[in-house]
């Protein structure tokens, strides 16, 4: 007689389901803007890790492990991008000449197109400190954006002003909370040389008139040795301990209308200190195009585009497959 196995049965598993990201701030109740960063054909492993840094500085609101592939085209990452809200698009790339970074508003443009005069990598800047700081909830919430010499009237600025402004989320000056606002980007124009500044830093605030090693003292929750002391007031007595904030006069001193942690309380003075954590970079604004990547030229820093055939850059010339793709 044929014998029935009882088949075991499979433990069932329930799905972690991920809480997809908003789209639409709920104070505000503006669109959020998020990116794709990306690049196109092969980069140096110096411009790849510029890459993960460009992409950490846009989180939340980016894909961090957005896969490539060498056949992938433009069309393929803007076919996606309607889906899952994507607004814009930051592509490097690299020729014989310079590596050139381009800022893209999805899905009809305009594209602005910038040359990398200088970079250097968020390990880079930490390697440069002695005291790096860069803990991983510094990036749970978006930065603010800072655009500084823009206001001269040209029309390129205009639309470089308004293209950052959108890259990241706006900010309700009546509602929004102080603990999430721990990172900063600065666009410096420089008229001049007419090259821009791009740096990125996070936002600390240390109290004003609280020595060092008290306000560790409350942020740790430590008992303290005191072996070679003689009184409790020696810790805070000390001469060669300090007594200062380490806020230095350049420091801007603000009051607090929040509390912000154990050391930072509301209605007292707090100095606001900016400590860079990269990437860095000095960009230069060469060419700005109607369409995504594609269009009519709207500036051109070689002076009149259509005049200037003959002195088609390599940066076009990289280019061209992706203007042909955009605009079958």
């Amino acid at each position: 007689m044929a014998r029935f196995r009882n088949k075991k049965k499979k433990a069932f598993v329930k799905p972690v389901l991920k809480n997809p990201q908003p789209s639409v701030d709920h104070i505000t109740g503006d669109k959020i803007p998020k990116s794709f960063v990306f690049s196109r054909g092969k980069l140096p492993g110096s411009l790849s890790q510029l890459q993960m840094d460009l992409r950490k500085l846009m989180l939340p609101f980016t894909a961090l492990k957005l896969k490539e592939k060498k056949r992938n085209k433009l069309r393929d990452f803007l076919n996606v991008a309607g889906p899952m809200g994507v607004t814009h698009f930051l592509i490097l790339s690299k020729t014989e000449i310079a590596p050139y970074l381009r800022v893209a508003r999805t899905p009809q443009g305009p594209t602005l197109t910038f040359k990398i005069q200088e970079y250097s990598l968020a390990v880079d800047v930490a390697q440069s400190q002695v005291r790096p700081r860069c803990p991983q909830d510094l990036f749970k919430n978006p930065p603010l954006i800072v655009l500084s010499g823009f206001g001269t009237g040209e029309q390129h600025l205009k639309l470089t002003t308004i293209m950052f402004q959108n890259i990241f989320p706006g900010i309700d000056i009546n509602t929004v909370k102080l603990s999430l606002c721990q990172r900063i980007v600065l666009l410096n124009y420089n008229k001049e040389t007419k090259l821009i500044d791009f740096r990125h830093y996070s936002i600390r605030l240390q109290p004003v008139g609280v020595s060092r090693r008290i306000r560790k003292f409350v942020q740790n929750h430590q008992v303290p040795d005191l072996r070679s002391l003689q009184d409790v007031s020696d810790f805070v007595t000390r001469a060669f301990y300090g007594s200062e904030s380490e806020a230095n006069d350049e420091a801007a001193t603000v009051s607090l209308g929040d509390d912000l942690g154990r050391v930072n309380r509301a209605s007292t003075k707090s100095a606001v200190k900016l400590q860079e954590i990269g990437p860095r970079m000095t960009l230069q604004l060469i060419k700005i195009e109607e369409g995504l990547c594609s269009g009519g030229v709207i500036f051109s820093e070689y002076g009149n585009y259509a005049d200037k055939n003959t002195q088609e850059t390599e940066e076009d010339k990289e280019h061209q497959d992706d203007e042909d793709l955009v605009e079958d």
